[in-house]
């Protein structure tokens, strides 16, 4: 009897949660799907039905890894919170998850940073899906009267430099013992207070001079 919709379901994310352990073990280069297969008790033919290539499989186990973070970000930008708190809780809940995930598995952690990095292409939608609601909560700040005199794009570019290590997996894994909310909190208010396009004299010369 086929599978109804509901339990293939079920067992393409049991196959995703397998893999994920093995990346966790093994890291990218011990995933195949021959190995997957074998730890799942199914045929190599029947895991082609759900993964016709092991780049499927990377961009399923991609989505699997985000979905919770893009849940975070769907329910924050949708909130009635103002935009100074919704910009901080659109940074710290997924800050809060990942710091989470790097105590509990240090080395699995670092596993899914250097498969972040090897398939960036396949994770490139979601770095564009959070800047698209990024640039959402900028636009209600800027209705608010903050970033005075920015573009959206500009501002989206300045906050995203200001506040990777609290997103970015990569940048975020060499300092994570000394992130914290409490300063998040702070960068958010130093954002919303005194970011700008004012001139206020830290470019007011020509070329780079000691002082």
């Amino acid at each position: 009897m086929p599978l109804t919709t509901a339990e293939a379901d079920a067992t393409r994310e049991r196959l995703v949660e397998i893999a994920r352990q093995i990346i966790d073990e093994r890291g990218d280069q011990g995933l195949t799907m021959n190995e997957l297969a074998s730890r799942a008790g199914v045929s190599p033919v029947t895991l082609s039905r759900y993964f016709e290539s092991k780049e499927d499989l990377i961009e399923a186990i991609a989505e699997h890894w985000f979905r919770p973070k893009v849940a975070v970000m769907e329910e924050v930008v949708a909130s009635d919170l103002p935009p100074r708190r919704k910009m901080y809780e659109f940074y710290a809940r997924r800050f809060a998850m990942m710091r989470d995930a790097w105590r509990a598995d240090p080395v699995g952690f670092k596993m899914s940073v250097e498969l972040g990095e090897a398939h960036f292409d396949l994770v490139r939608s979601y770095v564009d899906l959070g800047d698209h609601y990024l640039g959402m909560i900028i636009a209600e700040a800027m209705a608010d009267g903050h970033f005075d005199g920015l573009e959206i794009d500009e501002t989206i570019s300045l906050v995203n430099q200001m506040v990777s290590v609290y997103c970015n997996i990569g940048a975020m894994l060499p300092v994570m013992e000394r992130l914290s909310e409490r300063k998040l909190a702070r960068i958010v208010d130093a954002m919303f207070d005194g970011l700008s396009a004012q001139d206020r004299g830290a470019q007011g010369v020509k070329g780079l001079r000691a002082a």
